[in-house]
């Protein structure tokens, strides 16, 4: 049973054309990822402008900082070495131990808190007189511009980087300094000549550090620019695909309108078509038949020629069977709702075929599951239905076989599903099945399962038609359960 009572489907539409299957969202998936590159370049290109300003501002404030640091040096210098020592001595020798060791203690006392890693103090002629290291003491013309602009009352400062191609590259020296020129003047109060230049310090400040933070910041930057990219072109591509569903939904349900319009079109231009043909047929119809009647009543029922009336009445009720399908298939009355229980339709059925059935081979078994609910529909119709889908059943049998119907209520719905054992239905076939005059026999009009389905959907329901895996076809028929 539980095949055939799975939610039932039916046939999807046939795909849009080629022109209508042009992705409607292309054009927005384009113009999206185009502008989520543009933003990710923009932001990132921003960011390294964004570390380049504050390098560039880690670079003016530790200038500050090293003119704040020379200040305060040739403050403690002059006070507490070239006072006392020219007092003591008459002139500055620093080459005299006592007095370097004054100058070294002075100043190391001065920065020893302070982040410099080297101090060195030249002479008015580009001499090194006083340095953080020894080596250094008497060394001519390191100075340069450098030297001549902090004599001239112009403060210099410059950065120097130490590592590879690539480290340089990307921003990430191995050794970063700053080194900082300023005059060292004498002290304006207690100097008769005020502001006089007496020589010049460069300090060198140790940035390595500093700019390892600012690289990891960049990298941190970056990092996250990239992640909200990603989420922003995962969000984008989510919305586009779910909107191209959409829309392609959309243009399948409009497809498949068109096509129920078109065909909506075609049968009421069949029924007009119909409606007056056969009202023309018939009447000659039921006079040939009449006729027939009775020139069979006037022949000897032992005369041969009595094969002949009994044919034309024959043939003329196979063709009046023909043109009232044409009417019902090309104009299907609306059902006459009543209430009544689907068990007493087949049951009817069963009974009217059961001759047939059994000179035939054919078998037809039952099985209602539980007690199934009261349904409002019209009886009559669903009777020619079940009739159309047993003797559909019994001509895919010619040898004869077994036929079951199956009935069961679920999700608020009656489902009857109606198997043979016959040879099934190719694929070829599968997907005519519901068109109109479309046959398989040598005799019949194709117009039976349309019938079938007319009735059904007039019902709120729905017919299938699939083949069994262990061979034959089964028709699975689902009706609403009326509630209240």
């Amino acid at each position: 049973m539980r095949p055939f009572l799975n939610e039932l489907k039916l046939p999807a539409a046939s795909p849009p054309p080629s022109s209508e299957r042009a992705k409607p969202f292309r054009l927005v998936k384009y113009f999206s990822l185009s502008s989520l590159v543009l933003i990710f370049f923009g932001t990132i290109i921003l960011s390294i402008l964004n570390t380049h300003w504050i390098r560039t501002m880690q670079f003016s404030k530790s200038e500050a900082y090293a003119l704040l640091l020379i200040e305060n040096l040739n403050h403690q210098v002059f006070m507490q070495f070239i006072l006392p020592v020219g007092i003591k001595f008459g002139k500055i020798e620093l080459r005299h131990k006592d007095q370097y060791e004054r100058m070294d203690s002075v100043v190391r006392s001065t920065l020893h808190s302070f982040k410099v890693d080297m101090v060195n103090i030249y002479g008015v002629r580009d001499v090194i007189a006083y340095s953080f290291s020894k080596e250094l003491i008497g060394l001519e013309n390191l100075g340069g511009t450098s030297h001549q602009n902090a004599l001239e009352g112009r403060p210099t400062s410059r950065l120097i980087q130490k590592g590879s191609f690539w480290e340089l590259f990307f921003g990430l020296p191995e050794e970063i300094k700053i080194i900082t020129f300023a005059a060292l003047r004498m002290e304006k109060p207690l100097s008769p000549v005020a502001g006089e230049v007496l020589g010049v310090v460069e300090i060198v400040q140790d940035l390595s550090n500093d700019y390892k933070e600012i690289f990891r910041y960049q990298i941190m930057t970056m990092i996250t620019i990239s992640v909200v990219m990603i989420i922003l072109f995962l969000v984008m591509i989510f919305v586009v695909k779910r909107g191209e569903g959409i829309i392609q939904k959309r243009a399948q349900e409009q497809l498949k309108l068109k096509e129920q319009l078109s065909r909506a079109k075609h049968l009421s231009s069949l029924g007009e078509m119909v409606a007056g043909v056969s009202h023309e047929i018939r009447n000659p119809l039921g006079i040939i038949s009449s006729s027939a009647e009775l020139l069979r009543k006037k022949i000897p029922a032992t005369d041969p020629m009595i094969q002949i009336p009994n044919i034309i009445i024959e043939e003329s009720t196979r063709l009046n069977h023909i043109i009232t399908d044409f009417l019902n298939f090309a104009k299907p009355k609306n059902p006459n709702r009543f209430a009544c229980r689907i068990e007493d339709v087949i049951d009817k059925n069963i009974r009217l075929l059961e001759t047939q059935a059994q000179a035939d081979g054919f078998h037809i078994h039952a099985n209602f599951e539980g007690e199934l609910p009261i349904i409002m529909a019209d009886a009559d119709m669903l009777h020619q239905a079940f009739l159309n889908v047993f003797i559909n059943a019994m001509q895919s049998m010619p040898d004869g076989g077994d036929i079951t119907v199956k009935a069961k209520s679920a999700n608020n719905s009656l489902w009857i599903a109606v198997e043979d054992q016959g040879a099934g239905i190719s694929d070829t076939d599968m997907e005519k099945i519901w068109d109109p005059f479309f046959t398989t026999k040598d005799k019949g009009t194709g117009l039976g399962l349309g019938i079938v389905k007319n009735i059904i959907e007039a019902h709120q329901g729905a017919v299938r038609i699939e083949n069994r895996p262990e061979g034959g076809a089964r028709v699975t028929i689902r009706l609403p359960i009326e509630e209240g």
